[in-house]
């Protein structure tokens, strides 16, 4: 070990990738850097991958690894140096770090990425593949992802992850999609194997793997679409859904934009919140719904339909919204006359903040009225017509009429 940790200018922080050929990989400036620090922090496995060149501290990521942010940041001023798989900023810990430490206190030398690795062997464009990672993260992110012909690189939460992921291909009529499992990716341990999502029977699968998946799809199978109104049918309900025409409409004039909350009040089965965040991944929403079988049917459709974040609250707006996020965009789905909501929900809004709101009833229709008198925006009646039987023909049935109202606070 070294007597003590040499004093150095910025930067001293050094976040280094490493690869499964360890130390064979590391490039002269990383392997200097990691001799020289007087703190090495990483996974065991980085760290038994590297232990030749550690001449200082050793410490291995504690769970949470947040509690090995003190250590690391009590030696600011003297080398310390972090391991990470690979590229240390692709689902790695170096996002992490760069918001407790100023980027000119940083050095990162990264490594190719297992999405790099793995299109490289695949010999797939990385720029026409979508990636994400299941590592404490839900399977069900997935799901918004599988669409026809899609090619999807996955990291893997442990050696059980790609047959759930091909249990889950199979369920929703995906099953002749291909499997693809890349294990310990850049080592001398390295092996690729393909399956099949309906038979898929590959064992011995190691715990480091990243998946790849091509995606094909039954006729029938259950692909989202990418567009605004998704048909009810992919939406467990009992009535209570803003129906697919008129949900588009909502979404429209909601005008989702990059990293925006939206509060969804009088969710019902929550079909507004959960096409909200199916626009962008960066996409947040709460759905706030009194009753407490709609709330748990909202849950079920979120993690159905590849949205298991959607927080859900249970209880009577405009009560529960006290304390909830700011949201960037409100929509009132059901409930508008209700006595203060459309003040508080207008309070709740930032400036450049929209608010949408529907109603179906003469009272929520005058409670539109009014906030349009107050607040400006556009009122839109809505008619919908849909063919029916009658006898040997067919005739058209209107829906109830439905009153939007849309404003944008200034």
């Amino acid at each position: 070990m070294s007597s003590g940790p040499s004093q150095v200018a910025s930067p001293w922080l050094a976040v280094i990738g490493i690869g499964e050929d360890g130390i064979a990989g590391l490039t002269a400036e990383a392997r200097r850097l990691i001799g020289g620090a007087g703190l090495v922090v990483g996974g065991r496995r980085h760290l038994a991958l590297v232990e030749g060149l550690v001449k200082g501290e050793a410490l291995s990521w504690p769970s949470p690894i947040s509690d090995a942010f003190p250590a690391i940041l009590a030696r600011r001023g003297t080398l310390v140096a972090v391991l990470a798989s690979g590229d240390p900023f692709c689902y790695g810990i170096g996002s992490v770090l760069a918001d407790l430490v100023p980027a000119a206190d940083m050095t990162v030398l990264p490594q190719p990425s297992a999405f790099s690795l793995a299109a490289a062997r695949l010999r797939w464009a990385l720029q026409d593949v979508a990636t994400v990672s299941l590592h404490g993260r839900p399977l069900s992110r997935l799901i918004p992802l599988l669409q026809p012909d899609a090619r999807i690189l996955a990291l893997a939460w442990d050696a059980t992850t790609p047959g759930k992921i091909a249990a889950l291909l199979s369920a929703r009529g995906f099953g002749a999609s291909r499997v693809t499992v890349l294990e310990r990716l850049g080592g001398p341990q390295e092996r690729v194997r393909t399956g099949v999502a309906a038979s898929f029977a590959l064992q011995d699968i190691d715990s480091l793997v990243t998946i790849a998946l091509t995606v094909i799809a039954a006729p029938d199978a259950g692909v989202i679409p990418l567009a605004s109104g998704v048909d009810d049918g992919f939406f467990e309900h009992d009535g209570q859904i803003t129906k697919r025409e008129m949900r588009a409409l909502a979404l429209s004039a909601l005008s989702p934009r990059q990293g925006e909350l939206l509060w969804d009040v009088g969710a019902g089965s929550g079909s507004v919140a959960i096409e909200w965040m199916l626009c962008h991944p960066s996409l947040r929403a709460i759905a706030v719904e009194a009753r407490n079988d709609r709330a748990g049917r909202i849950t079920r459709n979120a993690e159905a339909l590849g949205v298991p974040e959607l927080a859900v609250v249970e209880g009577e707006a405009p009560q529960v919204l006290d304390g909830l996020a700011p949201p960037k965009a409100i929509f009132i789905g059901g409930g508008a006359s209700r006595e203060g909501l459309i003040a508080r929900c207008w309070a709740a809004l930032p400036a450049g903040g929209r608010l949408v709101a529907h109603a179906v009833t003469l009272e929520g229709e005058a409670a539109l009225v009014a906030g349009q008198g107050l607040h400006g925006g556009e009122l839109t009646r809505i008619g919908i017509e849909r063919a029916e039987p009658i006898g040997r023909f067919q005739g058209w049935r209107p829906a109830r009429p439905v009153v939007q109202w849309r404003a944008r606070k200034s």
